[in-house]
């Protein structure tokens, strides 16, 4: 006979069960690319969707986020963060299923399939394939949200190597904003900002001269954040 003491709190209605989803963020140099995995079990076998699944019952919607990147994707990366909840009660085919959806930011690399994913690959975001579940929606709240977040974040910090031109930050923001911007006027903002740490050029020679690379100081993006900083353009 089981102990009612063990269950006092068990209580006798419904629970749905929970999921996180994942939307990552790769930039190829010029795009802004989408992770997507083909899905290898029903429901919506073939079909690519988010990379996720369920929340075990010792861990958090973080942690199963992380979790699931990792054995889908092999990739663990360090910006993780949660977009929103999806609880439309007809979401998912298989039963009452909330998910908890996160997005992160990478650096494009070799990816494998894994668990129930049959593959894994980028996707820009203007060639996307149907998605399964509610996945296109997701999509479009965390590209939403990414636009809105890098006005206050180094978003490039994880998007881009550790050293880069200012043509290549520029492009990213071009990428994530869907927007141009004039040349000279971007980078007069981004040197009167000071977020930026100029490293000299590989080869200084009039000739071969390279254009110059730099680093994302953290420092003073942080201390600007702390002032009420918004990055404007």
């Amino acid at each position: 006979m089981p102990d009612n003491k063990a269950f006092k709190y068990h209580y006798r209605y419904p629970h749905p069960a929970v999921t996180a989803d994942c939307v990552i963020f790769g930039f190829d140099g010029e795009n802004l690319n989408v992770l997507l995995v083909r899905r290898g079990l029903d429901p919506y076998k073939g079909c690519w969707a988010l990379p996720g699944g369920f929340m075990r019952m010792d861990e958090s919607a973080e942690e199963c986020a992380r979790r699931e990147l990792l054995e889908e994707t092999g990739l663990n990366t360090a910006y993780v963060r949660q977009l929103r909840a999806y609880s439309a009660p007809d979401r998912d085919p298989r039963e009452r299923v909330v998910t908890v959806a996160f997005y992160a930011l990478v650096s494009l690399a070799d990816v494998r399939g894994g668990d129930d994913a049959a593959e894994a690959a980028w996707f820009g975001l203007d060639e996307l394939p149907q998605l399964a579940f509610d996945h296109a929606q997701i999509l479009a709240d965390a590209i939403a949200e990414l636009r809105r977040q890098i006005h206050f974040e180094p978003i490039g910090f994880e998007l881009l190597p550790q050293e880069f031109t200012v043509r290549e930050l520029q492009a990213l923001y071009e990428a994530i904003l869907n927007v141009k911007f004039d040349r000279r006027n971007f980078y007069k903002k981004m040197l009167h900002l000071g977020i930026l740490t100029q490293i000299s050029p590989i080869n200084t020679s009039s000739r071969n001269r390279e254009p110059f690379r730099f680093r994302f100081n953290l420092r003073q993006y942080g201390e600007l954040k702390r002032n009420g900083f918004k990055l404007e353009f």
